[in-house]
């Protein structure tokens, strides 16, 4: 992870847009995915850092979080994107393990979307 990108996480945390464990939690998983090969910068994961964060935050505090039109097409998209699905749905099993956070399909779509990007940005060495 860059260091924009850690910065991104330092300011949602210090200016109290995200909980601490959930600024922790998506830390975790960057992290995961930059040792797994993914380029992982605020370029590349700066909007996907952002959006999870704040969805994670919403669902522990009780707020819903609202099913995009186009899950269906999003759906048809990822048919193609079979690793990103899965690693998606790794990281929902996580949140809820971890934060009791149940990410709802959308969700978890428009992760694996974040997901399929990343994948095919190239590998920094």
């Amino acid at each position: 992870m860059d260091d924009q990108l850690a910065l991104r996480i330092q300011l949602f945390r210090e200016g109290g847009q995200v909980r601490p464990e959930v600024a922790d939690f998506v830390t975790a998983e960057l992290t995961a995915l930059a040792e797994g090969g993914g380029t992982v910068t605020e370029d590349s994961a700066g909007m996907l850092t952002s959006h999870l964060m704040m969805a994670l935050t919403r669902l522990l505090d009780g707020e819903p979080i609202e099913q995009f039109l186009t899950d269906e097409q999003v759906a048809a998209e990822l048919a193609g994107h079979p690793d990103a699905v899965a690693r998606a749905h790794r990281v929902a099993d996580r949140a809820r393990e971890e934060l009791g956070a149940q990410l709802p399909d959308s969700e978890i779509n428009f992760l694996a979307m974040h997901l399929a990007v990343l994948a095919s940005q190239p590998t920094r060495h």
